[in-house]
């Protein structure tokens, strides 16, 4: 196919969803290597002598009301209990749901998902909050790293004194459970549980020194690392594992915890018994002995009754960490953040290994900010897998990042529809795009959605292909929108959208202005886009009507205040501007000798932060009652760059 060709009727893809070609951010078609579909294909376990993978019927998603036929008389089991029985096609009147189909045909019951086919998205919805670095926010009672206390602080903070209604909240997922601790947010364990160095340990049933007077030393010692602003994770972890250990000898049942782990179930019991094989042998699963690799082992189930006591601790842990966070969401309204993927020697990699695909890495080719590409290192679900498993290991990712959740960021939402899958041993721009089923999983988003009653932000940065940001919002997915990257005027924002000056993976304003994040990405050898830095330095210049000696704290104030012009829904704004920090939280493709990625609290703690006056300046521009005042008129138009 011609590149013509290609871009009037998109990529060919083979039986397998594998892309033959793709089209980079700078419109440029690129044909997939034959090694690279070779690899992927074993990537997949697939049978490369098969054009694709064969039929299945373990899932068929509807959306509620339609009358799909299904050929055979048939008996549908609600999720309520109740029976139906059925010829020829769907009643119109199902409930939404996941239900079960029966038919004589069917090898098995097939599950029957019955979707609302639009995600909850309350008419009235308009909003800002602070997005939230958790473990660079400590207070004076912190162990070295923010936690849910703090959150809970913030929150109080936020909404009784500023007005605001959510906060976006880095992924609070699980990392596996030894040293060193993992720092990325986005490269957790697991997806569905997490991490204990979020707990406050002073919220704990019992957890005074006059109760457990081994508790005071750990206090100090752990209140003692608030004096670095690098954080220790590895001695944050030991310091609270050690508390925990002690607290957990003086519990003595709680009825709510039963209830919590019947709640949870199969699941919760594999996870803590990850946990426990991980502290055993003191690494991921893929070095454990070969007994151990997989969950349903007999050796697994021998090993979690002789350790029972130990995995009734890790569920205990969790159950702590869920006490907590619906605690902190007491206050104003959480926006959880879904990583795109998952540690591949993590928890959630162990469980569902059969759904994941082997050797292989999700990342993005290279574009105009990252010009090698990135490989994230997250193995990807295998799309006739998942489907297979009638997508289970989606449906509990997405319902536990909806728990105690207002909202939710879903990271890379383009991934619904397809990932670039990069084999081991190639770069970043040797990968391939492959295809998963968008319309079921935009089904099952919805319905969760609904359930939960908590909105979808879909991350849809970077190259997209045309219908995608469409259909998002056929499913009511609110889209993102930066201040950095949109070079029109921010009143032309779509409503239906969050919209941030920037992100963590981006500059800060300060860092932008001054140009020391430029510089840093000079020392460290990235290769950044100079001309596109100096032309949103420009924008926002000509559009703020600034100087180049103009005071950073009136720079990102004017940052704000053009960004509280758009239209959109949601506003937020990254609480390292907040601060005035130049420093950004991460920066892509750098390892952690290189920058301390994740790993960088605030200099000073947020009492001070939460007393200072450029939050109250932000805060009073984002609330837009000043909207369509006077100093509203500054512009960020194309045209005046």
């Amino acid at each position: 196919m011609s590149e013509t060709e290609a871009a009037t009727k998109g990529p060919r893809t083979n039986g397998w969803g594998i892309d033959l070609q793709y089209r980079d951010a700078l419109e440029q078609w690129h044909d997939t290597p034959e090694r690279t579909i070779a690899a992927i294909l074993e990537a997949m376990g697939a049978d490369s002598s098969a054009v694709g993978p064969p039929a299945d019927d373990s899932v068929l998603v509807v959306r509620a009301g339609e009358q799909r036929e299904i050929l055979a008389a048939a008996r549908i089991v609600l999720e309520s209990g109740e029976s139906i029985d059925v010829e020829g096609r769907l009643p119109p009147d199902l409930p939404i749901g996941y239900h079960q189909l029966q038919a004589e045909r069917l090898e098995k019951p097939q599950r029957l998902i019955v979707s609302p086919g639009k995600c909850w998205l309350p008419e009235g919805l308009r909003s800002w909050g602070w997005a939230v670095q958790l473990y660079a926010a400590r207070s004076g009672m912190s162990w070295g790293i923010g936690d849910f206390s703090d959150l809970a602080r913030l929150a109080e903070w936020s909404a009784g004194e500023l007005d605001a209604g959510l906060l976006l909240v880095n992924p609070l997922s699980a990392a596996t459970p030894l040293v060193p601790q993992q720092a990325s947010p986005y490269y957790p364990s697991s997806r569905r549980f997490l991490n204990p160095l979020w707990l406050h340990i002073e919220w704990i049933p019992g957890a005074t020194t006059e109760q457990i007077p081994q508790l005071e030393e750990l206090v100090r010692a752990g209140r003692a690392l608030n004096s670095m602003r690098l954080i220790d994770r590895d001695r944050v972890f030991e310091l609270k594992m050690r508390a925990l250990e002690l607290l957990w000898l003086e519990f003595q049942g709680d009825a709510t915890f039963d209830r919590f782990s019947q709640e949870q179930g199969v699941d919760l019991d594999r996870y803590a018994a990850f946990c426990a094989l991980a502290e055993h042998h003191q690494t991921g699963w893929n070095e454990w002995p070969q007994r151990y690799r997989h969950p349903r082992n007999e050796a697994v189930r021998l090993f979690a009754e002789e350790r029972a006591d130990r995995i009734r601790f890790h569920k205990w842990v969790q159950w702590q960490l869920d006490r907590q966070r619906s605690r902190c969401s007491d206050a104003i309204a959480l926006m959880q953040d879904l990583p795109i993927g998952v540690d591949p020697n993590g928890a959630d990699a162990w469980a569902w290994q059969d759904t994941f695909a082997k050797n292989v890495g999700v990342g993005a080719p290279p574009d105009e900010f990252n010009t090698k590409g990135q490989n994230w290192g997250l193995p990807p679900f295998v799309p006739h897998k998942l489907r297979a498993a009638a997508y289970e290991p989606f449906i509990q990712t997405v319902r536990a990042a909806l728990r105690n959740a207002g909202g939710l960021r879903i990271d890379h939402v383009m991934g619904l529809f397809r990932l670039f899958w990069i084999p081991e041993g190639l770069t970043a721009d040797q990968g391939a795009y492959v295809r998963y089923n968008a319309d079921e999983m935009l089904a099952i988003l919805s319905l969760e959605s609904e359930r939960a009653r908590a909105y979808i932000v879909g991350e849809d940065l970077g190259t997209l292909e045309e219908g995608v940001r469409e259909k998002l919002a056929a499913h009511c997915i609110l889209s993102y929108r930066l201040l950095w990257f949109e070079k029109g005027d921010p009143e032309s924002y779509p409503k239906e959208a969050l919209a941030a000056v920037t992100t963590h993976d981006l500059p800060t304003v300060a860092g932008l202005w001054t140009g020391s994040d430029l510089r840093k990405q000079q020392e460290l050898h990235l290769q950044p886009n100079e001309e596109s830095t100096r032309e949103i330095v420009a924008r926002l210049t000509t559009s703020a009507g600034l100087q180049s000696q103009s005071a950073i704290g009136d720079v990102i104030t004017s940052a704000y205040r053009l960004l509280a012009k758009t239209p959109s829904r949601i506003l937020t704004a990254a609480l390292e501007d907040a601060a005035g920090l130049e420093e950004r939280p991460n920066i892509p493709a750098t390892t952690p000798d290189q920058n301390p990625n994740w790993s960088l609290a605030f200099p000073m703690p947020i009492e001070e932060l939460m007393q200072s006056e450029l939050p109250r300046r932000i805060a009073a521009v984002l609330q837009r009652k000043e909207a369509r005042g006077a100093e509203s008129e500054l512009t960020l138009g194309a045209g005046q760059s």
